[in-house]
Formats: structure tokens, C-alpha cells, sequence
């Protein structure tokens, strides 16, 4: 099988907090493997990009690729392991064999520089395992980031129509109706199926008067309490939830309240997750966009045009990204095989979302979430479904 694999690392102060990314592609550009590797906490940004490198090719032989593909945006990775460049330092000659010596199981492995910009997947990897690495500097593959095994030479015969047993008893329970199979069927997916149904809060004073509300805490206002109470209700309807998540913000809070509510579950086992808050917005929280134009122009723009850029003392897309990728694989792997309940933000789900599409940064300046909507995401282990975008029927009013 031949793959082509892309791998990034970094470090936080070089030396300092470092992890890498590496992800491999199938031979009809489906992603096969997702390492988030946790380098350590102090590293260099050079030896965290040769652990990119070595976490995935170990991820490609383990899928039973023939031949590799190697893309990277570290000039010196490049040129060093095609023989172009020397390697001085003892370390790097070190992880040089070691991936020179993983290299020799495939019929052939090339490397080619990429711009950063086409690395993006490998790069928001390694700021992951860079997040974990703050946190615990333990040399480890992030357990949620593994490889699928999904389309592997040894499995291909066997999971190419694997579903979970609940996913088989629901297509034989759906025989003649809209049902066709599970997307873990058509995805040669046996991975558990964790689903995520994102509904957003409902309307607050800010929201009404299209303010940028990130860090300020509003409470619902009598309108979004009702929007919650309906989209509470609509959501009982739609099958079993095990877990409430919700923002630590009050209006996520009051709306997640409305929904245990309606689903009987009780209020205190509500589980609050920190990452799942909205975006700062820094110095332009509570205003309009054209406010926040006029008071910074510059700031505004440059926040505009790029996912890394942030307004002032706020924090940036790429950032939320993060941490909200934080969040959900936490989530997943503490209820995998559950149907949970995430009731937060615009910008938090649009993250889900992009993680459940495997798609850039600019997802977020394309996709729009209404008030107390419901969008409904799937993830068999890294591979990412959505199922259901913006539904807001349950807000239709009934025709007199």
C-alpha cells in the first residue's frame, strides 16, 4: 500500500514544552493515522520534527504501507535524512538511524519540504501534545490520537463492513426505511461510535444585539430561555443521551439545566467541561463588529484574516481550536460508545465539527450556527461523521 504521510513538531521555547504530529493518508487521500506525540518538556523544536517523523513511520508500517511518502516543513529533517546535509548534533544523529532504521521495512520511503501551510494537520497535532506536555511532560502517544487500523493490509478482509453491534441492530430494526448502513459501514470503520449532539445556547442580551460575547457571562434572556425549553424537548424525542456537558458559562449552564430537565437526568450530574467555553474576544468582548472596526482597525483585521492571529488580549482560532480538540478526545475516551449531550458555544461547535470533516481553518468562516441549534457529530475513533448541521426546526412556529 502507498501512503503519504505528513509530520510536524515543535517547541515552546527551544528548548521547552515539545510534541509532535504526524498523519498518514491512504492511497485515495482517507486519513488512516492521527499520533499526537508528547516529546517532553524540554525539547527542541528540531527533535520534536524527528519525532514527527519516526511516530509516523511507525504508524504507516503498523497500517502495512509499502511505500512512504514523507512531507514535512523542516528543511533540515529533509535534507538531513536524504543525505544532503550532515547531522552534527549527537541527538539528531541518533533519531536519524532510528528512522533511517524504520525506513529499511518499506520498499521505499522519499522526503519532500512542504510549505506550512499544507502541513496544517501535522502542526495542529503537534500543539496538542504540546498542550498535554504542559501539563505532564511524560514521553507518550496521546491515547486518543493512535492509529485507526482502519483499511490496514491485515484487516481489510475482515472490518471492511464492521459495525458495532448497536449500529447492526438499528439497520436490521431500519431494513425498508431511509437507512442504507452506518457510515462505520461504508467507512470500513469497527471503531465504537461516540456520538456528540452540540446544541448552542439560546439567546442572551448580547447575542440580541449581535455582540461579540466571549468571557462575559449573560444569563438567558426570557426569549432564549424558551428557545432552551424547545430545543430541550425536541432532543427527548431523539433517543437516548448518557451524558450532559455543558460550558462553564451561564447561559450554557441554564440551557443544559433545561435539557436535563426535559431528559430526566439530574441537574448535578450535569458534567462541566472548562475547554468547552467560548472564544476570548479580548478587547472587542461586548461590542458589535463595527465597533470593534472602528476601535482598532488594524487589530480587527489582521484578526480577521488569519485563524492565528488574536485580538488584543483575546485569544486566537487557532488557540480555541485546541483546546476544544483537547476537549472532545477527554470526552470521547471518558464515554466512548455513549451518546453525549455538549451544550455550548457557536465557535466550540463549529470546532467539532471541523475536527468531524478533518478540515482547515478557514471551516470557521463558513459554516454558521443559529440560536439553540442542534448539530449532531460522530467520531469512530479519529474518523469523524456529521450527521446532522444547524437544525433549528424545533423554532419553526406551526402554520395557523
Amino acid at each position: 500500500m502507498h501512503v503519504q504521510m505528513f509530520c510536524d513538531g515543535g517547541s515552546r521555547g527551544n528548548p521547552g514544552v515539545a510534541g509532535s504530529g504526524s498523519v498518514v493518508y491512504g492511497p485515495d487521500g482517507e486519513t488512516l493515522a492521527e499520533v499526537a506525540y508528547v516529546v517532553g518538556k524540554k525539547s527542541s523544536n528540531n527533535v520534536a520534527e524527528y519525532y514527527g517523523l519516526i511516530r509516523g513511520l511507525e504508524a504507516a508500517a503498523e497500517l502495512g504501507a509499502t511505500r512512504v511518502d514523507v512531507s514535512m516543513d523542516s528543511k533540515l529533517v529533509v535534507e538531513q535524512m536524504t543525505g544532503r546535509w550532515k547531522i552534527k548534533h549527537p541527538d539528531m544523529q541518533k533519531l536519524a538511524r532510528e528512522a533511517r532504521d524504520l525506513a529499511k521495512q518499506f520498499e521505499k520511503v522519499t522526503y519532500a519540504w512542504v510549505p506550512r501551510a499544507k502541513n496544517k494537520k501535522a502542526d495542529e497535532l503537534s500543539n496538542v501534545a504540546m498542550d498535554a506536555a504542559a501539563e505532564d511532560g511524560t514521553p507518550r502517544i496521546l491515547e486518543a490520537s493512535t492509529p485507526s487500523r482502519r483499511n490496514s493490509a491485515s484487516d481489510l478482509a475482515t472490518s471492511a463492513g464492521a459495525s458495532s453491534a448497536e449500529e447492526k441492530a438499528e439497520f436490521s430494526r431500519g431494513k425498508g426505511t431511509h437507512q442504507t448502513a452506518s457510515p462505520s459501514h461504508w467507512a470500513g470503520q469497527d471503531a465504537p461510535r461516540t456520538r456528540f449532539v452540540l446544541l448552542r445556547h439560546g439567546q442572551t442580551a448580547h447575542s440580541a444585539e449581535r455582540r461579540y460575547s466571549g468571557t462575559s457571562d449573560p444569563e438567558l434572556t426570557e426569549v432564549g430561555q424558551a428557545q432552551a425549553r424547545r430545543a430541550a424537548t425536541t432532543l427527548a424525542t431523539m433517543g437516548k443521551v448518557d451524558v450532559i456537558v455543558t460550558s462553564p458559562q451561564r447561559r450554557a449552564r441554564q440551557t443544559a439545566a433545561a435539557c436535563a430537565e426535559a431528559l430526566g437526568v439530574p441537574e448535578d450530574a450535569i458534567e462541566v467541561v472548562e475547554d468547552f467555553r467560548e472564544l476570548d474576544f479580548g478587547a472587542f468582548e461586548g461590542l458589535t463588529r463595527q465597533e470593534a472596526q472602528e476601535r482598532d482597525p488594524d487589530a480587527f483585521g489582521a484578526w480577521e484574516a488569519s485563524a492565528s492571529e488574536k485580538p488584543p488580549s483575546g485569544e486566537s482560532l487557532a488557540q480555541l481550536h485546541r483546546r476544544v480538540t483537547r476537549a472532545r478526545l477527554m470526552v470521547q475516551k471518558a464515554h466512548e460508545g455513549k451518546t453525549v449531550l455538549v451544550v455550548t458555544h457557536m465557535t466550540p461547535i463549529k470546532s467539532v465539527i471541523r475536527q468531524a470533516l478533518g478540515t482547515g481553518a478557514e471551516t470557521f468562516r463558513h459554516i454558521f450556527l443559529d440560536l439553540a441549534s442542534v448539530s449532531v457529530v460522530e467520531f469512530y475513533g479519529d474518523f469523524g461523521v456529521v450527521r446532522t448541521f444547524n437544525d433549528v426546526a424545533h423554532h419553526r412556529q406551526p402554520a395557523s
